[in-house]
């Protein structure tokens, strides 16, 4: 383990360049005098490293060294040959080429790892789209693009979730895509922001630059931002009694609610199931929906608010 863990701190040096002992625990995930006691061992074996002491100091490597440690294992390998889904490159200008990446790639490693990266190539296909496609139109994400690469500050007409435009001086950090759905992180006022970039319907390249974050993390923030998210999302939990027959139908239509559990079926074979919603409006829906499959137990004031919107139904039609 310490071996890999001391090529790892020689890898990291060499594509970033100074880091701090704290980064470097942060990033191998030891004590910082786990690492201390690594450099040591690093410099008592002769590898050309040193330490800038005070404010912005830190650990790096005598200019115009590079060692020949790739760190690289037939896994790493392997999952190089996974390319994201040609739509995204292309949505970034990226996907065309005449000859595909991964046969240049493929040229370009050891032999001993050739005929597994083939193979992964062979076997596995990423595609991020849904079986009915709606790709959204995003039509400043060129520009989005450009600002993110130049950093440079990025004026864009934003129209917010209630329909409400809004005009945003913005610092783009960087671009995640979900699904097949773009996304823009950025600092406005000195805090991060996620703008969704089909709803910004323009935008335009400032000529002031800025200077980017030093410890800012793209993946680790999106990955923190999702969590966040999830947890500030309304929830609506109904317990019904659910009919053998539909259950099946329930359980997969997991894009409009969620089946917290369910239990054996009861003495007249229905089974007792508590299911989550967004809000009581889309729980009412969804199983009205279902006519005289599913039976609410609780919350009971939602059994009037099922039995109003049937009447409407039938009160539209008698019309």
């Amino acid at each position: 383990m310490r071996a890999d863990r001391l090529v790892n701190i020689m890898i990291l040096l060499q594509n970033r360049g100074k880091m701090t002992a704290e980064e470097l625990s942060n990033e191998l995930e030891v004590s910082v005098r786990t690492i201390l006691r690594d450099m040591d061992a690093l410099t008592n074996a002769g590898f050309p490293i040193i330490s800038e002491r005070g404010k912005g100091g830190g650990w790096l490597l005598l200019d115009n060294f590079r060692s020949k440690l790739s760190g690289l294992t037939i896994d790493d390998m392997k999952s190089l040959f996974l390319i994201p889904s040609g739509e995204l490159l292309e949505d970034l200008g990226l996907n065309n080429q005449t000859l595909d990446t991964r046969q240049k790639l493929l040229a370009s490693i050891p032999t001993t790892f050739r005929e597994e990266a083939q193979a992964m190539w062979e076997r596995i296909h990423i595609d991020a789209g849904t079986w009915r496609e709606s790709k959204e139109k995003a039509g400043a994400l060129k520009t989005v693009q450009q600002a993110v690469w130049d950093n440079k500050k990025l004026k864009i007409y934003y129209e917010q979730a209630d329909g409400e435009q809004k005009e945003r001086l913005i610092e783009p950090l960087g671009l995640v895509a979900k699904g097949n759905k773009w996304y823009l992180v950025a600092l406005r006022d000195g805090e991060l922001r996620n703008y969704r970039v089909s709803r910004i319907y323009h935008a335009k390249i400032e000529n002031e630059t800025f200077k980017r974050p030093p410890n800012f993390n793209l993946v680790a923030y999106w990955e923190q931002s999702k969590v966040e998210f999830i947890q500030k999302l309304p929830k609506y939990d109904v317990e019904v009694e659910i009919h053998p027959e539909i259950m099946k139908r329930i359980q997969f239509t997991g894009k409009f609610v969620k089946v917290i559990k369910s239990e054996n079926p009861n003495k007249n074979k229905w089974i007792p199931a508590t299911l989550s919603f967004n809000d009581q409006q889309e729980a009412v829906e969804f199983i009205l929906g279902f006519a005289n499959k599913i039976k609410v137990v609780s919350p009971t004031d939602i059994i009037d608010k099922v039995v109003s919107l049937a009447i409407s139904v039938i009160d539209f039609y008698k019309e």
